[in-house]
């Protein structure tokens, strides 16, 4: 289906693959693609401008994938707003957007096995939401099968996650680039989420805790503070807050493994917390 906006919206595994098969009879083209749950704000947005930006054609998928949905009830809330999305989209330019069904993306003979990886989703967002990171590298896989990019955008809000389809990829030997892209944040520096609309306005300035205690901890580490001093002092600071707090992590960047006694050559900060019925994450390397 072609609207007047230049989107493309192909909504089976059948018509994506015709429309792969005329873009590979040119070897030299290249596809970009933007894996969303849709709900889309700024940050999908500057993904996938840097996909149009960077490759002949682009892919954005938007399916709510619920085998990464550990509680049933975040799934049934998750916003679905497919009709804004694609106006969202019309805007930035040409793309195809993928919204496939569950049987497309799950075939009933789906050859997917799962893979052991290598403890990075044994802490943070494993430990609170066991299985969430096998869901999400079976749907990438399925979906990197189906699109067969040349390269694949990811933003770095989704740190963890990041590294997890950093090992996928590699593990899989698939042959696409993965590119990581910035944080985008509201102009108070509130990271963007699809989650975010369910936020009322005074939640969102609770929220600000986040982006205020991972400046905290940059600065801790300047001044000379241990992993762990800086980690106790940040903690103390979130809890005096609305939010209610899951984890607030000291991590080496390359291999999730948290700092205790020495700073990281790159360390990333992580955090997650409960803002009302909304969770948040956030994280900034230093």
């Amino acid at each position: 289906m072609e609207n007047p906006d230049k989107i493309n919206v192909i909504s089976s595994a059948s018509d994506l693959k015709q429309q792969i098969a005329i873009w590979k009879t040119n070897p030299s083209c290249t596809v970009g693609f933007v894996p969303t749950m849709g709900a889309l704000h700024e940050g999908h947005l500057k993904l996938v401008e840097k996909a149009i930006q960077e490759n002949d054609f682009v892919v954005v998928s938007i399916f709510v994938n619920p085998t990464q949905f550990n509680n049933p009830a975040d799934l049934s809330l998750y916003p679905r707003t497919l009709e804004n999305d694609l106006l969202l989209l019309s805007k930035i330019g040409s793309c195809f957007v993928f919204t496939p069904s569950i049987i497309d993306v799950y075939p009933e003979n789906d050859p997917y096995k799962p893979i052991h990886l290598q403890g990075l989703d044994a802490t943070m967002e494993g430990e609170f939401r066991p299985g969430h990171f096998q869901g999400v590298v079976h749907v990438v896989h399925n979906l990197f099968n189906l699109v067969l990019p040349n390269k694949a955008y990811f933003g770095k809000k989704d740190f963890q996650q990041l590294a997890i389809i950093r090992f996928m990829n590699s593990y899989f030997h698939f042959p696409i680039e993965i590119v990581a892209c910035e944080t985008i944040r509201e102009s108070n520096g509130l990271a963007m989420s699809s989650r975010n609309v369910r936020l009322s306005d005074e939640e969102k300035n609770d929220a600000l805790v986040i982006i205020d205690s991972l400046y905290l901890m940059k600065e801790l580490k300047e001044n000379g503070l241990s992993p762990t001093e800086a980690e106790r002092k940040c903690i103390w600071f979130f809890n005096q807050s609305n939010l209610k707090l899951e984890y607030l992590t000291l991590v080496d960047s390359e291999t999730l493994k948290p700092l205790l006694t020495e700073w990281s050559t790159k360390t990333t900060c992580c955090i997650a917390a409960q803002c009302g019925a909304v969770r948040l994450i956030d994280n900034l390397e230093f």
